[in-house]
């Protein structure tokens, strides 16, 4: 695995990252703190990238997405990056992304949709599809479990509808949390009234990067937190099918 100050990890044959099988590249930093996030290491801003030795670590990079294109075209997968949010690192990211273009390799970014909304216009022109987060719909709720107001994070994913970008949607089951009906409500009328938007994948809340944070002397707030019950899950997939959207669970 490949490690440097900008990217903290590279995971190869990832199944739920985007179609196919993927090797998934990890950026650092990241605006948001999401009280449930699985790699809160990546929530630390790095240093700004200058150019010297720039091109050895896109080749490095490159290097190691290059290794499983056998199985990106027998499972019609890709690179998807990921974070941290890669958003934070344009730079980096679109050139990555480029380079993976020339070389016919399908691209994802998987964003938390945080960000100035023609950096965001310029990745979905680049990517060949955009995995976005919808979390939470009230401004003070997103904010308390977040760490920032969900408006611009909305406000851009109602932009990314209006230039028909390829997205699909994740939303994080997270219970007590984003798991309400006033929260999933919300959800469900901004789509309806606001994008085009109508496939979603639901990711149930789990306890993997629990341990992560004793590491990093960190507070993990959801210590005793349950996962969702297959039972909830199949409510969940019901109301948003109810209201015309195409649902899955996990990915």
């Amino acid at each position: 695995m490949l490690e440097n100050p900008f990217i903290f990890k590279i995971q190869r044959y990832s199944i739920h990252d985007g179609p196919g099988i993927r090797t998934t590249i990890f950026f650092r930093g990241c605006p948001l703190s999401c009280q449930w996030c699985h790699n809160p290491e990546s929530q630390v801003m790095p240093k700004k990238m200058n150019s010297d030795g720039f091109e050895d670590i896109v080749t490095s990079f490159m290097n190691e997405i290059e290794k499983d294109l056998i199985f990106y075209d027998e499972s019609n997968g890709g690179a998807t990056f990921s974070g941290g949010e890669p958003l934070c690192q344009p730079n980096l990211l679109f050139t990555l992304v480029d380079q993976c273009r020339e070389k016919q390799i399908h691209t994802c970014l998987d964003t938390c949709g945080f960000a100035s909304f023609e950096v965001l216009e310029q990745a979905a022109k680049k990517a060949d599809l955009i995995l976005y987060d919808v979390k939470l719909a009230d401004e003070n709720t997103h904010k308390k479990y977040t760490g920032q107001y969900a408006a611009p994070i909305l406000n851009n994913l109602k932009q990314l509808s209006k230039l028909n970008a390829n997205v699909k949607l994740r939303f994080p089951l997270i219970p007590d949390i984003t798991d309400t009906d006033e929260n999933i409500d919300g959800i469900i009328a901004f789509l309806i009234k606001n994008t085009l938007y109508r496939d979603i994948n639901l990711l149930p809340y789990h306890h993997t990067g629990e341990g992560k944070y004793e590491k990093l002397n960190k507070k993990y707030y959801l210590k005793y937190t349950l996962p969702p019950t297959e039972k909830r899950l199949a409510e969940v997939k019901q109301i948003f099918e109810s209201s015309g959207f195409m649902v899955n669970i996990g990915g």
